[in-house]
């Protein structure tokens, strides 16, 4: 069965591209990129992803491959030669390796859908900040514009104007990082299924 390309899968999942556009219709999602919130790991495995039981020392094989895989900080590089003293112990049947794709599929996945959840939170919180900013500001204006204005309130309205902003600035500054996370995750996944993938072509 041929490999899906690379060009196929970014068009299949979303990935960002430059010159996206953010969808402001979802308040929760406040990324540049777009959002798909499921991804499917038959987009991703170029074979039929099929149920099989494996035998105890296979399976815990499987899993700690699987586990290294989820593991962000480990790179891909360093994936290679465990996946290569996999195939060499347990062979390329690729309904094998789908499986330890599919568990490390699962693993990323719940970790993706964990930082999409946090996005949307912390895109509802930005969004109530930024009515309390609107808020002080219009109680600010009412009390200067009073005949009498209470200038005591005022620099404590000002005082906190000015500590919400800074809130709010800090956190949009660290969005972009916060919105590639998912992203990264995707292209990671793919990496994975490729690499398995070019043991079963060998």
């Amino acid at each position: 069965m041929p490999r899906i390309t690379a060009a196929v899968l970014i068009g299949a999942l979303g990935f960002a591209t430059v010159g996206a556009t953010a969808d402001f219709s979802d308040p929760t999602w406040p990324c540049i990129q777009r959002k798909v919130a499921r991804l499917s790991p038959a987009l991703m495995w170029p074979y039929p992803i099929e149920e099989r039981t494996f035998d105890p020392a296979t399976e815990a094989d499987v899993t700690d491959l699987a586990g290294r895989m989820a593991l962000r900080r480990v790179t891909l590089d360093a994936l290679t030669p465990r996946v290569e003293a996999f195939v060499t112990s347990h062979g390329n049947d690729p309904v094998l390796l789908g499986h330890v794709f599919t568990q490390a599929f699962d693993r990323l996945a719940g970790q993706r859908r964990e930082i999409m959840a946090g996005i949307e939170e912390y895109s509802l919180k930005q969004i109530a900040l930024a009515k309390r900013i609107d808020d002080t500001r219009t109680r600010m204006d009412r009390q200067m514009d009073a005949e009498n204005p209470d200038f005591d309130k005022v620099d404590a309205l000002e005082e906190q104007l000015a500590w919400d902003e800074r809130i709010y600035t800090d956190r949009q500054k660290s969005l972009t990082y916060v919105c590639e996370t998912p992203v990264l995750i995707e292209k990671r996944l793919f990496a994975v299924a490729q690499m398995l993938a070019a043991m079963v072509d060998d």
